[in-house]
């Protein structure tokens, strides 16, 4: 299993409170629906930061997790129509794209 998470920041001037309703409301809707997430993804989660007192300040304003089975996979889904002319044109009117830190990794369960 191929997890990507994406450490997402809002564009400038959009308040955190929209950009978050965009995020879980909007933009995950948007990446459901197209049959290419059904087919393809094994896990997409938005995460969004909480106040936790004792740690510092987060670093971004959003989190997303995308899960595939392989990189055949991961290719098909990026590659696919409704990504590129759905998806992807939604991610810069709430993403700054320029500031989007990626990690690929392979998880591992250990507890």
């Amino acid at each position: 299993m191929i997890k990507f998470a994406f450490m997402i920041n809002r564009i400038d001037g959009m308040a955190v409170e929209e950009f978050v309703e965009h995020h879980r409301n909007r933009h995950a809707p948007l990446f459901t629906s197209i049959p290419e997430a059904r087919q393809y993804v094994k896990k997409y989660t938005v995460s969004h930061p909480v106040t936790a007192e004792g740690y510092p300040a987060p670093a971004y304003d959003g989190l997303t997790e995308i899960w595939f089975e392989s990189w055949t996979d991961h290719d098909a889904f990026f590659a696919s129509k409704n990504y590129k002319e759905l998806v992807n044109p939604d991610e810069s009117r709430f993403i700054d794209m320029n500031s989007v830190a990626v990690m690929v990794t392979e998880e591992r369960v250990v507890i």
